[in-house]
């Protein structure tokens, strides 16, 4: 191995390897499966590290999951298809469903109940909503990087992330009427 692979490889490392649990996370919640979750990772990160000499971009967590998506598309070119029914809309003002955590241990309870939940609620959005509102709340990346992991123009992840944050209120609201949210 030549002093150059060793620097690429240690700069490999110092880049992607802190990002490991977030493309896991990412992979987790579009496959909603363990072990698929840790082949697609597995996989990103061989294909990140064969091609990353050919990376030069600002920030490399796009980039990780981009690869991540083409790894999942690649198995089941499905996965990522739009809905049926269109994704207009318009992004309406909606309230943030978690905030900060207060110092009290029953309210600490409660919203630990509640990202259980939100989480939950997540899990069951339509893969195209659950890939945008995964990466604009969990990963904090900008519409433009999502737009360009996912390979649309940004209003479309405008819309996407309306309407993910939509049927989340929906639900969320839905379950509190019903009584099984307390």
């Amino acid at each position: 191995m030549t002093e150059a692979d060793q620097r690429e490889g240690e700069r490999f490392r110092k880049l992607a390897l802190p990002l490991l649990d977030e493309v896991y996370t990412f992979a987790r919640y579009l496959t909603r499966d363990a072990g698929e979750a840790e082949d697609a990772t597995q996989e990103t990160y061989l294909r990140a590290l064969r091609y990353f000499s050919g990376f030069s971009g600002e920030s490399i967590k796009p980039w990780l999951f981009t690869i991540l998506r083409n790894v999942l598309r690649s198995r089941d070119p499905r996965r990522f298809e739009p809905l049926p029914q269109g994704e207009g809309g318009e992004a309406g003002n909606v309230e943030p469903l978690w905030g900060e955590t207060e110092a009290d241990p029953e309210v600490q309870m409660a919203r630990a109940d509640d990202a259980r939940v939100v989480r939950e609620l997540i899990g069951r959005l339509p893969s195209v909503y659950r890939e945008a509102i995964v990466l604009k709340e969990f990963n904090d990346l900008s519409y433009r990087q999502i737009a360009e992991v996912t390979g649309v123009p940004i209003g479309t992840v405008m819309s996407r992330l309306a309407r993910a944050r939509e049927e989340l209120q929906t639900a969320w609201f839905a379950l509190e009427k019903k009584g099984q949210k307390e």
